[in-house]
């Protein structure tokens, strides 16, 4: 009697909970990657710079998103700007390789109709997220790589740059420091329930630090490191690409909603501090459910990300940024 009655409690808060996520207009999540972050967070110049990122990319999405702009048109304008901020580990700013290089991997997928395109090793997109959604929309594939991805990108009239522009200061001096610096750095990423409960999932990344010419992470694989669909979850993943692709992280956690039923914060955590950890699979994931319902677990020190929704009844926007393991709304 008493174990059904506390079963019973758990249904009701869980259908409280979704009833109150099903209030949401719309809601937006970024991730600017998950590490060692101590060094961040104990410093208050170096976190008011992430802060102040952070708040950018979601203001960015929000506006749009208020806007009534498809999640598509959110996922990009939001990359963009990771992409061009080199705090981050995507376009300007990208880990190099261990041949001295720049090689960008990223993907963007639709949940509505699950198209999907992504392009991994690419040396001369300015944005490659923007090389991804080319792919979903102008060819008959998903994944384009290395030079082949650069020649397509070029001739959709994308932005091109030479290799060298993902460098700053910092990834010039990697022999020696880059080690060290390249704990600030992260993928991003970015998923959004849109004003038409569509959702849409976008990563971006520069890799592994001194990682192997050639090497694909996480990101660009869908179903891995980026994942949407409708009656599941928009994810995007961050951490040891390896282990994401190996569990497949992104279908793992959508199917774990859409066919096990499992409420998403319960979904991802069981991922993230369960069948990850188990492989050491450090990192973290952004994710979104079709009634608003969200989740940002990681398992390293810190997990730079942010979070905003807009209330139906109230048209209250809310919106929370976070590097440690606590929120500041």
């Amino acid at each position: 009697m008493k174990k059904n009655l506390v079963w019973m409690l758990c249904i009701l808060l869980q259908m409280t909970l979704t009833a109150q996520a099903q209030d949401r207009e719309y809601v937006i999540l970024v991730h600017g990657g998950a590490g060692v972050l101590k060094s961040v967070v104990d410093s208050p110049e170096r976190s008011a710079q992430y802060y102040a990122a952070l708040d950018s990319a979601v203001s960015i999405g929000n506006a749009l998103l208020e806007q009534g702009k498809p999640g598509p048109e959110v996922v990009m304008a939001v990359i963009n700007y990771f992409e061009g901020n080199p705090l981050f580990n995507s376009g300007k700013g990208a880990a190099v390789t261990s041949a001295g290089t720049f090689e960008l991997d990223a993907a963007i997928m639709e949940g509505k109709d699950l198209t999907a395109g992504s392009v991994a090793g690419v040396k001369r997109v300015k944005h490659p997220i923007n090389a991804a959604y080319a792919v979903k929309t102008k060819t008959a594939h998903v994944m384009l790589s290395g030079e082949g991805a650069d020649t397509f990108a070029e001739q959709q009239g994308l932005e091109m740059v030479d290799n060298m522009y993902f460098a700053t200061p910092s990834t010039m001096k990697w022999v020696e420091q880059f080690k060290a610096e390249s704990k600030k750095n992260g993928t991003v990423g970015c998923v959004v329930l849109d004003k038409d409960g569509n959702l849409t999932a976008g990563t971006s990344t520069g890799g592994m630090l001194r990682k192997q010419w050639g090497r694909v992470g996480d990101a660009p694989v869908i179903g891995a490191g980026t994942y949407a669909d409708n009656e599941g979850v928009a994810v995007s993943c961050t951490g040891h690409g390896e282990y994401f692709i190996r569990h497949v992280v992104g279908y793992n956690l959508s199917t774990r909603v859409k066919m096990l039923h499992q409420p998403i914060e319960q979904a991802a955590n069981e991922i993230i501090f369960g069948e990850l950890n188990t492989n050491e699979g450090n990192g973290g994931l952004i994710a979104v459910d079709k009634n608003g319902n969200f989740a940002m677990p990681f398992n390293r020190d810190g997990m730079f990300r942010g979070v905003a929704y807009k209330e139906k009844k109230t048209g209250k926007v809310v919106k929370a940024l976070g590097i440690g393991k606590e929120l500041k709304y």
